[in-house]
């Protein structure tokens, strides 16, 4: 007589896992556990594999995305940790909840991970149901792009003076840059993507621009460079997120491991200047990208001003 055993599919076997390491201790409240990157390498299983386990135990509450860190263990109770898998019903299957469920997976993993079976997974619908809302992927990053510029508005009551106006405009730009850093990777200076909501933060630039003596070739080269000032920086938001999820070392870590070759570049007498100055600063310089985008900001608009003032 032959006997069967059943075996779990891939991203139950992958759930059972992560419960076991939480259970055990091993991953605690606030850690963050595998990507879906790194389970899928792990389990030798594909992307949306993985994000169907993630999206089980985020059913379970066992864990929740956490933007610009990934998914992390959620603070729950030895009943919720043992609980079987929660179907989410979220009603019928939309064009918005498909983009929703999309920057969900982009925020907590990156552009790089977002895949239409990993969006299927995550609304626990067929891949092929996606399709009846959305063209492909690409249409679909398009869609998600929009509702993220989308997300703030600028106040009816217009600041007075063009500097408030752009600061208004560059701080907002940075805030969803902020809550979403796949977000400036979409698109270049060169080719930029004609979206709607996007093109409301430029009308917002380009209005506090206008009636100033400008011509319109100096207008749209400010309003460009502002907002490749905002894009430039805020495009690393989502390398380090990168880097650290490949290296698995923090950003300080990571510097840590460094400070070898860096003593020796120091202490060669090839780069006095640089010697010099980093040697001054007391306590090390620490590169904080907020503090960095606000610090530059004042002398772009400064120069700015120069322009403005000689038209």
């Amino acid at each position: 007589m032959t006997v069967v055993t059943k075996i779990d599919p891939p991203y139950l076997r992958i759930v059972a896992e992560i419960r076991r390491r939480i259970a055990d201790g091993e991953l605690v409240p606030g850690d963050r556990v595998p990507s879906t990157r790194q389970l899928a390498r792990e389990w030798n299983v594909a992307l949306a594999t993985a994000t169907k386990a993630l999206t089980a135990l985020s059913q379970q509450g066992i864990v929740h995305a956490q933007p610009r860190v990934g998914t992390v263990v959620a603070a729950v109770s030895p009943m919720a940790r043992v609980a079987g898998p929660v179907r989410r019903s979220d009603g019928e299957l939309t064009r918005d909840r498909i983009v929703r469920a999309a920057v969900e997976i982009a925020d907590a993993e990156g552009l790089a991970a977002l895949s239409m079976r990993g969006v299927a997974a995550r609304l626990g619908v067929a891949t092929m149901s996606l399709y009846r809302h959305v063209a492909s992927k690409d249409d679909l990053v398009l869609l998600m792009a929009d509702a993220a510029y989308g997300e703030e508005s600028y106040p009816a009551e217009v600041p007075s003076g063009w500097r408030p106006r752009l600061e208004l405009g560059a701080r907002l730009l940075w805030t969803l840059y902020r809550r979403h850093p796949w977000l400036p990777h979409l698109s270049s200076l060169t080719r930029p993507v004609p979206l709607p909501n996007l093109m409301v933060h430029a009308e917002w630039a380009l209005s506090a621009l206008d009636g100033h003596g400008l011509e319109p070739t100096t207008m749209l080269n400010l309003h460009v460079l502002l907002y490749s000032y905002v894009q430039g920086i805020a495009v690393n938001l989502e390398r380090e997120a990168q880097a650290e999820a490949a290296s698995g070392l923090s950003e300080d870590e990571w510097m840590d491991t460094q400070a070898p070759a860096m003593d020796a570049i120091t202490a060669s007498g090839d780069y006095p200047t640089f010697a010099r100055v980093t040697a001054a600063t007391a306590d090390g310089y620490d590169l904080r990208l907020d503090e960095l985008f606000e610090f530059g900001l004042t002398p772009l608009l400064d120069g700015f001003a120069v322009l403005i003032d000689r038209a």
